[in-house]
């Protein structure tokens, strides 16, 4: 679980969050939307400890960030960026095997126990005949779901992703959304991520955190398109884009 308490992000004299408070729960996939610039990516840095709040407190499954030691905070949140791995010779399995790293020992030896986990989280990401395949040989779609294996690898209860359909197609964008809502749902993890794809993130979430200025609107998915946030936070441009007449 994430829970935010009267959160303040910014940078400098710059604010980008103000009083946010939200509360994301194990088993539900939530998706966070915004404008570009307007603190979605130092969001998710703040929960991963990247970005230090200006005020306000984060929790991850009821415990202050700020008292959590990094030995922990790896064993409880995973982070999936938009970088694309394309090393050429480096195979699936040791991609996901990095996310081990918390649970190996001090040579980062793999036990028994990991070489399982590499194995379960490739066959929940659909990914287990290419666990030998190299990363510059795949597609993109293929190799964000390489690095969600990874992230399921490290068996954390939070999960969260930085635009995960970024230079993904249309049918990829959506199936790797199902991919999601079918991982917090059955493995009841708190997954997050942020995204541009209002369409994918109305159909397939749970929930929506929506950055209104300085604002974070958290709503059930279903709520939102009859709240008339979506409107005052991207005006023309979600009439311009053609998904505004099916939002209601």
């Amino acid at each position: 679980m994430i829970r935010l308490e009267n959160l303040r992000l910014g940078y400098g004299q710059r604010l980008l969050l103000d009083d946010a408070s939200a509360t994301l729960q194990a088993g539900s996939l939530t998706a966070l939307l915004g404008r570009n610039g307007s603190g979605k990516s130092t969001l998710l840095r703040a929960l991963i400890g990247q970005e230090k709040p200006q005020g306000g407190r984060i929790r991850l499954n009821g415990q202050p960030l700020s008292e959590i030691s990094p030995e922990r905070l790896a064993r409880t949140v995973a982070f999936v960026n938009t970088a694309r791995v394309r090393v050429a010779d480096l195979r699936c399995k040791d991609v996901v095997a990095l996310g081990r790293a918390p649970y190996t020992n001090w040579i980062g030896r793999m036990q028994a126990q990991d070489e399982a986990a590499v194995r379960e989280a490739l066959a929940m990401t659909g990914m287990a005949a290419y666990a030998d395949r190299t990363m510059d040989k795949m597609s993109d779609g293929e190799c964000q779901r390489i690095m969600i294996a990874r992230a399921l690898a490290q068996q954390t209860p939070i999960i969260l992703l930085d635009e995960p359909t970024s230079f993904l197609d249309l049918p990829n964008r959506y199936e790797l959304g199902r991919l999601l809502a079918q991982l917090a749902h059955e493995q009841n993890k708190c997954i997050f991520f942020s995204t541009h794809e209002l369409d994918i993130a109305l159909a397939l979430c749970d929930a929506v955190a929506l950055i209104d200025g300085q604002h974070l609107h958290h709503r059930p998915a279903a709520e939102l398109p009859e709240s008339g946030l979506l409107e005052k936070v991207f005006g023309d441009s979600l009439r311009l884009s053609g998904i505004y007449s099916n939002l209601r």
